[in-house]
């Protein structure tokens, strides 16, 4: 598995668990759940090519347990990722999971350090909705989100932690808080496609949006 991959010096990063890596099953169904209300918003979407991904760790080996939770390797993947963060200074970190945010947050040195099991489902929803109500595109924002979201036990949490609205799923719920800040932002942060040509009549037109929209499909 690749460590890294996207260019470091694009505004959106992605940090995450090697355990539990990158799929369609947790960031695709929010960057989705995004780029819809961007392009209804504003008409346009994000270029998700350059988004910067990470392991928080190099080997998943690394990753703590409740045994040698934060252990010295760790403590140097925290530097070395601080190193970088700072060099490049990103607006938006997604953690993906409970491990990958506390690593954020020891990066950033956010107090008091928590343990392997303090950050539940219901509290990581509790963290991601004070990282909305508290966010500035003038700094770094850590932006906590689960790492999976499955038909167990847990997602009874989900749903109570995430949800705005009855009718939301819990990909619809952070996607469209997400969607909402980055809009109110969008003159702040250079992460948008660039439209390559225009189209000169009605027909154009039509087929130009068809093209755009069917993205989503």
């Amino acid at each position: 598995m690749k460590r890294e991959s996207g260019e470091r010096s694009y505004p959106l990063w992605i940090v995450f668990n090697p355990k539990h890596p990158i799929s369609h099953d947790n960031w695709t169904p929010v960057l989705s759940e995004i780029q819809d209300k961007v392009y209804r918003k504003i008409n346009t979407r994000i270029e998700t090519t350059n988004i910067y991904f990470r392991n928080a760790v190099s080997d998943s080996r690394f990753v703590p347990n409740t045994l040698n939770w934060w252990g010295p390797v760790v403590t140097k993947e925290i530097e070395l990722f601080k190193e970088i963060a700072l060099e490049y200074k990103p607006r938006i970190i997604f953690s993906l999971g409970a491990f990958a945010f506390e690593f954020l947050r020891r990066v950033y040195e956010i107090k008091p350090e928590k343990g392997p099991k303090a950050w539940s489902t219901s509290n990581l929803g509790d963290e991601f909705e004070r990282s909305i109500e508290t966010f500035d595109i003038n700094r770094t924002n850590i932006i906590p989100l689960l790492h999976r979201v499955g038909a167990s036990a847990n997602f009874i949490d989900t749903y109570n932690h995430f949800h705005g609205n009855d009718r939301e799923n819990y990909y619809q719920h952070v996607g469209a808080k997400l969607a909402e800040k980055i809009i109110e932002n969008k003159d702040c942060l250079d992460i948008w496609i660039k439209q390559t040509s225009v189209p000169t009549n009605a027909m154009d037109t039509a087929a130009y949006s068809l093209v755009q929209v069917s993205t989503f499909n």
